[in-house]
C-alpha cells in the first residue's frame, strides 16, 4: 500500500491535506474530493503536519490495508490530542464498513464518512458550499497518466470479498461522463489512462442490459489526445470476449490485461464462488492470446484460502508455470466478517500462507526473468515516468504504473517527463529493464 498526498497551491485557510490509502480507485476518490475542495476556495497542505485538517481516506479490503488504515488514524489521533490539527476526517472502505466501531474507539475523530462522501466532508470543511462539480479533479500522479473510473461498486458473489459491503452493488458511470472527464484530462496534459473499476467487464449491464465496455472503448479510443488507455481488474466470468478485437485494432489501446483469476482450482474456485472453472479459464486465456497475440496478461492470487489444500496449491504452482502469465501477483487470503467464507474459518497459519505466497512468488520470478531476457536486443515504445539520478524511468505498454516492470534509459539527451521515446533494451533483470534512446 502506498500513501499519496493530494496537493495543490492556492492561497486561502483552512490548509487540507488528503492522505490516501489502499488502490487506484481510492486515489480516484481523493483527486474527486480534492477537485471539489479546490473549487470552494479551499487550499491544500503538502503534509499532515502543516495542515489544519486531515482527510484520511481508508482501505478495508484486507487484514494488512486495515491494520495500515487503523495505524495511520492512530497517528493522526494523536496529533490531534497534541494540538497539531484542528480537524481529523476518517472515509472511505474502512470508515463505510466500520466507523461506528471505529467513532469508540477513536474519539479524537471529528467525523467518519463512507465513500464518495464528497459533499459531506465539503460540508464540514466549508459550511457556505458554492460550488458543485461535474467530474473536476486535482492529480495526485503525475501530469501524463491519471486512473479512469468507470464504475463504482461490485454484483459478483466472490466469497472472499468484502467490498460490496464498502462499496455496495455495481454502478456504471454514463458514457458522456467518461468522455467529458477524458477530454478534460487531454487539456491537462494526460496521455495515458488507467481504466479501473472493482469490474471492467460489468460496464452497461445495470444501465443497458447488457455488457458494452467494448462500445465505450471505442469512443474512449476516439479521444484525441487519449495515446494509452490501459485496461485493469477485468472479472474472467461471463468475459466480453467483444473487447478483443478492439483492443487488437485500435492503436491507442494497449495490448495489456489485468484479469485477477484468483485460483486455478476447479474445486477452490467453487467454494470461492467465482463462476467459472479451470478448463474454462484455460479457454479463455488461450482465446485472449489468439485474438491479441502480443497481449500482455497480468493476474492475481489467493493462497491459504480455507478450502485450499497442499494438492490444490500444488495444482496453481502447476498451472503458473503451464500458463506462463506476463504479471503475477500473490495476497494472502483474509478472513473477513459479513463475507461467505467466514465461516469456513482461517485454516491456514500466517506461516503457511506466507510460504505459500514465497514458493508461487518464485515459480513467476523465473518465469518474469526468462521473459525479460526475451526482450535484449528488442526496440520498444516507452513513456518517461522520472529521471532519477542521471538516468530516466520509463514504462512499456506492457507495463502499469506502480505494479510492473519499469525500464531504466541512459541518454545523453534530456527527456521530457510524459514523452514517449523508442528504447533499445540492452540487458534485463527479474522485473527491470535497462534500455538506450535509439
Amino acid at each position: 500500500m502506498k500513501t499519496k498526498p493530494v496537493i495543490d497551491t492556492l492561497n486561502e485557510l483552512p490548509k487540507v491535506h488528503i492522505l490516501t490509502l489502499g488502490c487506484s480507485k481510492n486515489t480516484v476518490d481523493s483527486e474527486t474530493l480534492a477537485g471539489h475542495l479546490r473549487a470552494n476556495s479551499l487550499t491544500f497542505a503538502d503534509s499532515a503536519e502543516t495542515a489544519d485538517a486531515l482527510v484520511i481516506n481508508t482501505c478495508g479490503f484486507i487484514d494488512a490495508a486495515k491494520e495500515e488504515s487503523v495505524n495511520t488514524i492512530l497517528e493522526a489521533a494523536e496529533m490531534k490530542k497534541q494540538g497539531k490539527l484542528q480537524t481529523l476526517i476518517v472515509a472511505g472502505c474502512l470508515s463505510q464498513r466500520y466507523g461506528d466501531d471505529l467513532k469508540n474507539e477513536i474519539p479524537e475523530v471529528d467525523h467518519f464518512f463512507g465513500t464518495e462522501a464528497y459533499s459531506n466532508i465539503l460540508k464540514v470543511l466549508s459550511p457556505n458550499l458554492k460550488y458543485s462539480l461535474l467530474g473536476e479533479r486535482v492529480l495526485s500522479t503525475p501530469r501524463h497518466y491519471a486512473y479512469l473510473k468507470i464504475s463504482e461498486g461490485c454484483d459478483n458473489p466472490c466469497s472472499f470479498c468484502a467490498i460490496p459491503l464498502m462499496r455496495g452493488g455495481h454502478r456504471s458511470k454514463p458514457e458522456e461522463q467518461i468522455i467529458a472527464e477524458m477530454k478534460s484530462l487531454v487539456t491537462q496534459g494526460i496521455k495515458e489512462f488507467v481504466v479501473v473499476a472493482q469490474d471492467l467487464t460489468y460496464y452497461g449491464l445495470d444501465t443497458n442490459g447488457k455488457r458494452t465496455l467494448a462500445d465505450l472503448l471505442k469512443r474512449m479510443s476516439d479521444v484525441e489526445g487519449a495515446e494509452w488507455i490501459r485496461l485493469m481488474y477485468a472479472y474472467p466470468a461471463k468475459f466480453p470476449k467483444d473487447i478483443l478485437p478492439v483492443i487488437k485494432e485500435r492503436s491507442n489501446i494497449c495490448n495489456y490485461l489485468d484479469m485477477p483469476l484468483q485460483h486455478i482450482s476447479t474445486d477452490v474456485l467453487k467454494s470461492m464462488r467465482r463462476g467459472i472453472t479451470r478448463r474454462a479459464t484455460e479457454e479463455l486465456i488461450a482465446e485472449i492470446r489468439d485474438a491479441v497475440p502480443d497481449i500482455t496478461l497480468r493476474t492475481t492470487f489467493i493462497v491459504g484460502y480455507p478450502t485450499e489444500t497442499e494438492e490444490h496449491f500444488a495444482e496453481l504452482c502447476e498451472f503458473v508455470e503451464q500458463a506462463r502469465l506476463d504479471r503475477v501477483g500473490a495476497f494472502t487470503y483474509s478472513q473477513e466478517d459479513d463475507t461467505y467464507a467466514y465461516i469456513l474459518g482461517d485454516g491456514h497459519s500466517a506461516e503457511v500462507k506466507e510460504e505459500r505466497k514465497q514458493t508461487l512468488m518464485e515459480i513467476q520470478k523465473g518465469i518474469s526473468y526468462e521473459k525479460n531476457q526475451e526482450k535484449i536486443g528488442t526496440t520498444m515504445k516507452v513513456i518517461v515516468d522520472e529521471e532519477i539520478n542521471g538516468e530516466y524511468q520509463c514504462r512499456s505498454e506492457s507495463d502499469a504504473p506502480e505494479v510492473d516492470n519499469e525500464i531504466y534509459v541512459r541518454s545523453a539527451t534530456p527527456l521530457p517527463i510524459g514523452s514517449f521515446v523508442t528504447v533499445e533494451i540492452e540487458d534485463a533483470t527479474e522485473f527491470d529493464l535497462f534500455a538506450t534512446l535509439q
